[in-house]
């Protein structure tokens, strides 16, 4: 963290800001974990208007290598005090750097202002936005109609030795594949 050689009156800023920031909405779900969590977006906007009469502003640029400066300035004083943050995404693509910028501002302000903030969404940082058990499943073959391994799963389940909950542990199987492999194991009425 470094911080301005004095920060008395960001802190009395400080100060009317906390009495004047409302509580922040939670309005976001994370299916994953089955929580909610306040977008950044959400506590920009409850945030504006005590920052403004506060007389604090706030700036968050990228740094470095995923990195995230956030610095939080009483305008009048021109008091400040900032800190960076580095966190690497799971997937070093665009997207995977967007989502990681987001989570970080989001608990960079949430910090540096003292909001209280539930630590909930990490998933997208760490998993791409997937649980870990999904980004499993996203690596499995596709079971296709009409492969060998399409027939070899249907001659299985004929069998009765296997079923389609067995076969998804190991592939991914279309509700058009399911269907088929049902409609294959209906018996057929002779007349």
């Amino acid at each position: 963290m470094e911080k301005s050689q004095t920060i008395t009156e960001l802190a009395k800023a400080l100060v009317v800001f906390h009495v004047k920031v409302g509580k922040i909405t939670k309005d976001a779900k994370n299916p994953f974990f089955k929580s909610k969590y306040a977008t950044l977006e959400n506590i920009l906007e409850a945030i504006e208007i005590p920052l403004n009469e506060a007389g604090l502003t706030f700036a968050q640029f990228p740094s470095n290598n995923y990195g995230l400066t956030t610095i939080l300035i009483h305008a009048e004083s021109g008091e400040y005090i900032s800190s960076e943050y580095f966190m690497e995404p799971s997937k070093k693509d665009p997207q995977g750097a967007g989502s990681v910028i987001t989570y970080q501002r989001r608990y960079a302000l949430a910090a540096i202002l003292g909001l209280a903030q539930e630590d909930d969404d990490a998933n997208t940082g760490t998993h791409g936005g997937k649980d870990p058990q999904a980004a499993e499943e996203n690596n499995k073959p596709w079971l296709n109609k009409g492969t060998k391994e399409f027939n070899g799963a249907l001659k299985k389940l004929q069998a009765g030795t296997t079923t389609i909950e067995k076969i998804r542990t190991v592939m991914k199987v279309s509700k058009e594949v399911e269907n088929l492999l049902n409609n294959a194991l209906k018996p057929t009425n002779a007349n």
